[in-house]
């Protein structure tokens, strides 16, 4: 029986290894037969167990039908005694004189370096001046010097950027720029900052000009199209690199302009707090500071503006002693409520306020005296503090040790677009003046970033703009890392339907520095789609064999380092403070996803879309990882993760003239999987319950003790809930005794009633006990609206550092991949266990390679 069963075997195995390619008749055929189907008494025992080792011949299964038929066209086509070498190993040595370059040009920086260190202060300073009074002399103004000056240096810059340099003149060269960028980047002052822009300009033009003539493969379509998608990025970029410097290259750094002594001759002002679904706990410090700023009474007219229509604010408005203005219908949002308002009141001049903005007292005296000095200032826009953290400050745990998001804009940005008379209004913490306003028919509501269209509308008309760098308002950051994405995107959506409706390249009126400012803005919000290329460009070389950039390594690496170093050097010298080196990645890489599609709808339809307002001051009840939210940059690491084992299979397999372009492109692969592992780290909501948020800072206070006795304090953190103190002396209180604290409002002293919560020397933590309203407003008062409440808020943050930078981010993107685990397996444990079993099912149908070592 089973003699006839391997006839029958044998003569269906000649039929199937035919239909497969392989004639029986021929050597290679015969030898596998005879292998096969010898009758099993010729053949030792465990011989077809070796050859089928998943089939077992005393009881087969169903499947076996198929198991067999792939095993027999698996030994039809592999060779049973064959060596695979890797060629990496065959390819490693041409990374020997790559090593000893590095190790050479890494021990000249590093003695250059020590050199430095051993400069004086006084010799940098004295440099310095040198440098700047060379600046500032007056025969620079000539125009005849000044056009010679612009003609040399177009020409230079020319020359630079388009002259081709064989491997060791490119190597020479670059080497140069970035040692010169090295030395200049420890000496301060302005003129240095405008050296190294110089000098990263030159490099990424250079890079670009190099990218555009010399590396893209015309002849192949596949080739081409991804070269030049990525080209595009790349253009995109640096368009966005030479605009920023052009913003920050100079700061004016404005300081206020005092009023007149006379407060006769101040003029009247009207402070409007719209809101629309916030909880009157967000609004009620607000509407108290309001009232508490210094400003002559009769001249200082408080609005509340509420699109919500709700009793309960109107009520409070009435307590508080405040207008209230409550219109029948929404149109235009935010924009429609504050010309509404407009119609409802006659103040020269309007303060807005976002209803979770609580203003400083001293916020309209540092703000106002510019508007009497320049009769054609129509806006006055101060920094968006937020004193509570946001979704990626929470989230990483990084508050008040890493610049957030929005920093940069109000630190730099906006410093920068004072220079050109280009700063935008942000919508809040702003003044604006009332016969401009009205002259441009109120407040913008063409767009639904209503804000930046009026300051727009009111420059083409010839008025001014400053910015005062001082934050002089403190507001809730966004709660979620969801609710967070939302505003960015209607942000997004708005600069884009002012570059459709009203592009500020376009039209009349502004200056052309005032153009770049405003297209800058519009541009920036274009990132989307070019971050998605980059973060998938690497892929197409590692899964699909595509030379994105037709060039060799060699000359990759002498052209793209220099711009990405020199970029970062320059970047990290003018953001200063404001932002680290390699976090606008990861900013950008959580936002990419979600910008892209509104504003590519808003560029082609720009009337689509609606206000949304951002929600503030609610709570997480319970950490949990944000699934939907964090979908699109798991998708793009599942996909980076097939990108680093085809690059690893093609290392080991491949051609040995393609292994560095693959290492190349697996090192940037590996960079994007860090920074979409700290993109995953922020969709995990940490737990926040407390609807007040604690603000760190140290003021003088007074601890009044039932038995009369006065003990100096020093506060830890406030919030409108309660207080921590470090007493002088720890007193002898316990839990829940009633107590007095007095804080200062100026120089007028004030006490507090509250009672003990917790004792844990060296701190005592207090819960506010207020009596009523009075006592509400004037803690108000003595806390958040404090004239220095945030002028010191980042005082001790050190500088930037890049590689210190990149460590954190490194090691936040590693987090994010920790996280991923911690919170996918719980859940997919059980769907897991059913996917091993499939897999191990499918898996049986595969073919194995026989041992034969021992039946030879």
């Amino acid at each position: 029986m089973m003699s006839a069963l391997f006839q029958r075997l044998h003569r269906f195995s000649s039929w199937f290894l035919l239909a497969c390619g392989v004639d029986p008749n021929h050597s290679r055929g015969r030898q596998l037969l005879s292998l096969l189907f010898v009758l099993p008494p010729l053949k030792p025992a465990g011989y077809y167990a070796r050859l089928f080792p998943h089939v077992r011949f005393d009881r087969l299964r169903p499947g076996d039908i198929i198991r067999i038929p792939l095993q027999l066209l698996w030994l039809a086509v592999i060779r049973l005694t064959s060596e695979v070498k890797s060629p990496l190993r065959q390819g490693a040595s041409w990374l020997a004189p790559y090593h000893r370059l590095r190790a050479g040009i890494s021990n000249r920086l590093d003695r250059l370096a020590m050199r430095l260190h051993i400069k004086t202060d006084a010799d940098i300073r004295h440099f310095q001046e040198i440098s700047e009074s060379f600046a500032r002399h007056r025969y620079w103004d000539h125009p005849l010097v000044r056009y010679l000056a612009y003609g040399i240096s177009a020409l230079l810059s020319f020359l630079c950027i388009t002259t081709p340099f064989n491997t060791t003149s490119q190597l020479v060269f670059v080497s140069l720029l970035l040692v010169t960028a090295l030395i200049i980047r420890r000496i301060p002052g302005q003129v240095v900052t405008l050296l190294l822009i110089v000098l990263s300009v030159t490099a990424s033009t250079r890079y670009l000009w190099w990218r555009i003539t010399s590396t893209l493969n015309w002849d192949n379509t596949f080739d081409l199209t991804w070269g030049i998608l990525l080209l595009l990025a790349e253009i995109y970029t640096w368009i966005i690199l030479v605009l920023s410097y052009i913003q920050s290259s100079w700061p004016l750094k404005r300081s206020p302009v005092l009023l007149p002594t006379d407060t006769s001759l101040w003029p009247s002002v009207d402070v409007f707090i719209p809101t629309y679904n916030e909880p009157l706990k967000v609004v009620k410090p607000t509407i108290y500071a309001a009232q508490g700023m210094d400003w002559p009474e009769g001249k200082l007219n408080v609005y509340l503006l509420d699109d919500g229509r709700r009793e309960e604010f109107r009520r409070f408005a009435e307590q508080a002693g405040v207008n209230y203005i409550a219109r029948p219908t929404n149109e235009h949002a935010k924009a429609g409520n504050l010309n509404h308002a407009l119609t409802k009141s006659s103040g020269e001049y309007i303060a807005i306020f976002d209803c979770d903005h609580i203003p400083t007292r001293s916020f309209l005296q540092l703000c106002m005296g510019g508007f009497l000095r320049d009769p054609k200032l129509a806006l006055v826009q101060t920094p968006h503090h937020f004193y509570s953290a946001d979704p990626f400050e929470r989230n990483l745990g990084v508050f008040r040790s890493t610049p957030n998001e929005g920093e940069l804009f109000y630190g730099v940005v906006q410093d920068g677009n004072d220079l050109w008379n280009a700063s935008f209004f942000c919508g809040s913490c702003a003044i604006l003046k009332r016969a401009p306003l009205e002259e441009i028919g109120g407040v913008a509501v063409e767009t639904v970033t209503e804000d930046a269209h009026t300051a727009l509308k009111m420059h083409r008309l010839g008025y001014n703009s400053a910015y005062i760098n001082i934050p002089m308002a403190a507001g809730l950051a966004t709660e979620s890392l969801s609710a967070h994405i939302g505003q960015r995107i209607r942000w997004a959506r708005g600069t884009t339907q002012i570059f459709r409706l009203d592009n500020a390249l376009l039209g009349k009126g502004l200056k052309w520095a005032q153009r770049l400012c405003y297209s800058n803005a519009a541009l920036h919000f274009f990132n989307g789609i070019p971050r998605l290329i980059f973060l998938t460009a690497p892929l197409a070389v590692l899964l699909f064999h595509a030379y994105i950039i037709y060039a060799p390594a060699v000359s990759l690496l002498l052209y793209v380092l220099p711009h990405m170093a020199h970029a970062t050097i320059a970047n990290s010298r003018t953001q200063g403070k404001h932002r680290n080196s390699f976090w606008a990645e990861v900013y950008e890489t959580v936002l990419a996803w979600y910008i892209a599609r509104p504003t590519f709808v808003a560029l082609f339809a720009p009337h689509k879309g609606k206000f949304n307002v951002t929600a503030k001051g609610g709570a997480v009840d319970s950490e949990y990882f944000d699934w939907s939210i964090s979908l699109p940059y798991l998708f793009l690491i599942g996909l980076s993760i097939v990108g680093i084992f085809a690059g690893l299979w093609r290392l080991h397999s491949g051609p040995t003239d393609e292994i560095a372009t693959i290492i190349i492109n697996l090192f940037w692969v590996t960079y994007n999987l860090i920074i979409l592992g700290a993109a995953a780290a922020t969709a995990l909501e940490t737990k926040q319950v407390r609807m007040s948020h604690r603000v760190e800072m140290k003021l003088s206070a007074v601890l009044h003790l039932a038995n009369g006795k006065r003990i100096r304090c020093e506060t830890v953190d406030f919030s409108e809930g309660g207080i921590a103190l470090v007493p002088a002396a720890m007193p002898e209180v316990g839990r829940d005794e009633s107590v007095m604290v007095s804080l200062w409002r100026g120089e007028e002293e004030l006490a507090f009633s509250a009672r003990v919560l917790s004792i844990a020397p060296p701190q005592l933590r207090l819960r506010w006990e207020l009596q009523n309203q009075e006592q509400e407003a004037a803690l108000v008062q003595c806390t958040f609206g404090r004239a220095d409440a945030w002028i010191e808020w980042a005082k001790d943050r050190p500088a930037d550092k890049p590689f210190e930078s990149l460590g954190n981010v490194l090691s936040i993107g590693l987090l994010g991949y920790r996280r991923i685990v911690e919170h996918f397996l719980p859940r997919m444990i059980p769907t897991m266990h059913r996917l091993v079993e499939f897999l191990a099912f499918l898996a049986s149908f595969l073919p194995r390679t026989p041992n034969l070592e021992n039946h030879r």
